[in-house]
């Protein structure tokens, strides 16, 4: 979690709405597993948009396409990515360590408000993170489809389980 943490402190500190999802959300909820770069989802209207790509970018990122990041903040260029190339992740990476990486979902499959409102802060080493609730987690997942998926949801659905067993007793 150390090479993820100034991450979300910057974020933090700069004010940026985001959750985590993806892999290290679930890693954040309790399931050990691999994972090699940090999926996002933000406020996507264009001036939160703008304020994260601001400072995502003060944190050295680059896209991993040949684009402006800026353009992110653009819906309409969103829009373009998502016809035209079916993008559904805008990929950055830090080129001073390349195990650092952001995914940054271009459009949302739950409404931000919703993902954002039953979302988890998990306390890190020194700092809090916004995490996708299990059912969003799960629902986002099953969306995604992929056997690595499968495996999240299973095991995403046995803390779950053990939770509610802990909450009743």
């Amino acid at each position: 979690m150390a090479i993820f943490e100034p991450i979300f402190q910057e974020l933090n500190g700069a004010g940026i709405r985001y959750v985590v999802v993806g892999g290290l959300a679930v890693v954040l909820h309790g399931h050990a597993r691999l994972t090699a770069d940090i999926d996002l989802m933000i406020d996507l209207a264009p001036a939160p948009a703008s304020e994260a790509m601001t400072t995502i970018i003060s944190m050295g990122f680059l896209p991993r396409l040949p684009v402006e990041a800026m353009d992110f903040a653009d819906p309409q260029i969103r829009s373009r990515w998502i016809q035209e190339r079916g993008m559904q992740v805008f990929s950055l990476y830090d080129p001073s360590n390349p195990l650092r990486s952001l995914d940054l979902f271009v459009s949302h499959p739950i409404p931000f408000e919703k993902l954002w409102g039953r979302s988890e802060q998990i306390e890190l080493t020194s700092t809090r993170v916004r995490v996708a609730s299990i059912p969003d987690l799960i629902a986002l997942k099953r969306l995604a489809g992929r056997p690595v998926d499968a495996d999240d949801i299973a095991h995403l659905e046995a803390i779950q389980e053990h939770r509610k067993q802990d909450r009743n007793g």
